[in-house]
C-alpha cells in the first residue's frame, strides 16, 4: 500500500492513525511543519491543500524559501559488520560503496513512490 500522496508539486506522507480515527499526513521535503488530519480520503486533499497554501503564505511573510535544499551528502552510521558486509556487496558488483549505496536508496526510493 502505497501513503505517498502529492499535493499541487508536494509530497507528503499520509497515515491513520488509529487512536484519533483520522488520517494524518506530513508534507515532506519543505523548510520546516506542514501537516494536517482529515477523516476521509477527500477530506484530506482539502485540508492537505489548506495546511500547504497556509505554510506557504508564512513562508513568504517571513521570506523563507519553502524548500529544504539538499546537498546530497549525509552520513549514515552503521554497525561495523554491516559496513564490512556492503564493502564486500559493492566490490563484487564492480562499484564503489557510495555507488552501491546511491543505487540502494535509489532502487527503495522507487519502489516507494
Amino acid at each position: 500500500m502505497m501513503n505517498i500522496i502529492e499535493i499541487d508539486g508536494e509530497k507528503a506522507v499520509v497515515a491513520f492513525d488509529p487512536d484519533i480515527r483520522m488520517f494524518r499526513g506530513e508534507f515532506v521535503g519543505l523548510n520546516g511543519g506542514a501537516d494536517f488530519y482529515a477523516e476521509t480520503v477527500e477530506q484530506l486533499y482539502e485540508e492537505g491543500r489548506t495546511s500547504l497554501a497556509a505554510f506557504l503564505t508564512l513562508c513568504a511573510e517571513k521570506g523563507i524559501a519553502p524548500r529544504r535544499t539538499f546537498s546530497g551528502r549525509f552520513n549514515v552510521r552503521l554497525d561495523p559488520a554491516d559496513h564490512e558486509a556492503a564493502v564486500v556487496a559493492a566490490s563484487a558488483q564492480g562499484k564503489s560503496l557510495n555507488e552501491w549505496v546511491a543505487a540502494a536508496i535509489r532502487d527503495a526510493a522507487d519502489n516507494a513512490a
